[in-house]
């Protein structure tokens, strides 16, 4: 059976996969997990301090936002109530960004916070992820203990009764308090500046707009009208056409681009031209390095990110160091270093001195930051790397497939032949999805027309043969 938690965490069609029941017993398990750590650091405070006593004992409190989609109400009411009736509390901030449920988890010192979002995708799609206590997301240890929960159906859990079942407080004042955040941690004055931002018709339609106002920015938003149903159609940063155009048409200085749960950004340019995650972690990070406080020279990306990016980096005197792809992955490679800045080029960067998650937002202010201290366009500081071609295509397979594509012979040697016709002026690189029932073809290269056709074939390929 596939493992219920991905790359970033449980996703599913919203109430055919993902169903209320599921994320009632995600909210059980998780909560009970959740118990556990805190008893076992408790047990060890208890044992290292004698004016330990029964009476410092809390209940667990968990702090859960979502985006807009339709169906994040149902799953996370559904998910606190089975967060209490395993004894913890619950704070519901509504709609809020990713970004900001860590940020805010870890500043009350809560013991959990989840975010009920599926990113970037559709919006009959929903998803659970937790962070821990420290604005985190859980290692997949803890995911693994969940997850063994809930097919052991719930077996060893104790549910109370009477004034051990847990309740639900309701916020709807926190997202100020993430705009006085990002603000301070980035300040500048924006005055004069027109932006562009569209904010995918999800969770930033009003943190990204408030805040880019607040530092005097004349922001032009789009896609800022939620309605439950419209999130990520054909707006955000995976679809950025309207906004490259918009930002020609305004004679804006920048167009920035959310996605649903705003945790990562792409910005265009003033000619309308894309400037995506590895750019903008090129530009950012040599800026904060010609400052000093790159923390050791270094950026962590992951194998995605554009060759380019890797040749900047050594002419610059940047060490870049690689993971695979999914944001906790630069995480945590960023932790056991002691870097500053990683990102994906789709756009999850992670500032760790401001924050313990991609931030869509944070992103862009530094961003911004850059321009406004340097007087120069964005088009002149993307030009700090080129960009080599690259093709990236999706094939939608089985998903109970997609993590065997290699065990199938004609897939195998189709990899085995490209390699060897890109070895030296490129590069090939395939991997399943993380949260969609899909295998990633990448293919890099000096001719965009060759390496289009190879990627297109080998996909198609992959379709067919993993249905």
């Amino acid at each position: 059976m596939a493992r219920l938690f991905g790359t970033d965490g449980v996703r599913g069609i919203a109430n055919q996969e993902l169903t209320p029941l599921l994320a009632m017993q995600i909210g059980q398990a998780g909560a009970y997990v959740l118990t556990m750590e805190l008893e076992h650091s408790l047990e060890v405070k208890h044992s290292m301090e004698a004016g330990y006593s029964a009476e410092e004992e809390h209940k667990p409190t968990i702090m859960v936002g979502c985006d807009t989609r339709i169906s994040g109400d149902m799953l996370a009411n559904a998910l606190m109530a089975g967060a209490c009736s395993v004894g913890a509390n619950c704070v519901y901030l509504g709609v809020l960004p990713t970004p900001a449920v860590a940020y805010l988890t870890q500043k009350y010192k809560y013991d959990a916070g989840v975010v009920i979002s599926a990113s970037h995708n559709p919006m009959e799609f929903n998803g659970i992820k937790f962070f821990d206590g420290n604005g985190y997301k859980l290692p997949d240890a803890l995911e693994d203990k969940i997850e063994s929960i809930i097919r052991s159906n719930m077996e060893g859990i104790h549910f109370p009764t009477g004034s051990g079942v847990g309740k639900i407080n309701y916020d709807r004042h926190a997202r100020e308090e993430y705009i006085e955040h990002v603000i301070q941690a980035v300040p500048m004055d924006l005055a004069g500046m027109k932006i562009v931002v569209d904010c995918a018709e999800g969770a930033s339609y009003y943190t990204s707009v408030e805040a880019l106002r607040r530092l005097g920015g004349n922001v032009i938003p789009i896609h800022n009208n939620p309605d439950g149903i419209n999130i990520n159609a054909g707006c955000g940063s995976t679809h950025m056409k309207e906004l490259q155009e918009r930002v020609i048409e305004e004679k804006a200085k920048v167009g920035l681009a959310f996605d649903g749960d705003a945790d990562r950004l792409l910005a265009v340019d003033e000619n309308g031209r894309i400037v995506d995650g590895d750019q903008i972690m090129a530009i950012v990070g040599n800026d904060i390095k010609c400052h000093g406080k790159l923390k050791k020279d270094t950026i962590v990306a992951t194998v995605m990110s554009n060759l380019g990016f890797f040749l900047m980096g050594k002419r610059n005197g940047l060490t870049i160091e690689q993971t695979k792809v999914g944001d906790r992955y630069v995480l945590e490679r960023m932790k056991e270093i002691g870097a500053s800045l990683g990102g994906e080029q789709s756009g999850h960067i992670i500032f760790l001195d401001e924050s313990t998650t991609g931030d869509g937002l944070l992103s862009g202010l530094h961003l911004l930051q850059v321009m406004v201290n340097t007087g120069k366009n964005l088009s002149e500081l993307a030009q700090i790397m080129e960009v080599l071609p690259q093709a990236l295509v999706n094939a939608r397979v089985a998903n109970d497939k997609k993590e065997k594509f290699m065990e199938y012979p004609e897939i195998a040697e189709a990899i085995r032949q490209l390699e060897a016709k890109f070895a030296g002026e490129g590069r090939v690189l395939i991997r399943p999805s993380g949260t969609e029932p899909m295998v990633r073809v990448m293919i890099e290269g000096k001719d965009q027309q060759m390496i289009s056709q190879a990627a297109e074939g080998l996909a198609e390929l992959i379709r067919n043969t993993l249905q």
